[in-house]
């Protein structure tokens, strides 16, 4: 039997096209919660890395270490929003001042508020499927 490189090629090449769609086409799960306006939710997720805040902090276990993870930050205030406006205002230690104005720091706290919806941080409990990807255990 002859090495042939092109029928090689050609599989390698449709196995990839093939596992890109699966991944692609494949309805993205998002929990929607009472109370979240995921529009302002996605603001204030751009807000977020506008001012790079994953250089120091963490959602899901993965950014920053300078900071703390904030994916369960507004379950450990238990919802008070003005602590998280004085963080965000004030700074603390290493973390800078922001000068916000009041929607965006609407929208970085309803990002923030959308991210404690959708589960618990730590991205080793999560089950890995058979294509590679990861999906959150139910809380």
């Amino acid at each position: 039997m002859i090495f042939k490189p092109t029928k090689v090629f050609v599989t390698l090449c449709v196995l990839f096209i093939t596992y890109t769609a699966i991944l692609y086409l494949r309805p993205i799960s998002v929990k929607h919660s009472e109370g979240i306006d995921l529009k302002k939710a996605a603001e204030g997720r751009l807000i977020f890395q506008k001012y790079n805040c994953q250089s120091c902090h963490q959602l899901y276990g993965l950014g920053g270490h300078l900071g703390p993870d904030l994916t369960n930050e507004y379950s450990r205030l238990e919802g008070n929003e003005a602590a998280l406006r004085i963080y965000i205002r004030g700074g603390m230690k290493q973390m800078p001042k922001f000068e916000l104005d009041l929607e965006e720091e609407s929208a970085l706290i309803e990002f923030l508020k959308s991210t404690d919806a959708s589960g618990s941080a730590d991205p080793r409990t999560f089950k890995t499927l058979f294509n590679g990807m990861t999906q959150q255990n139910e809380r």
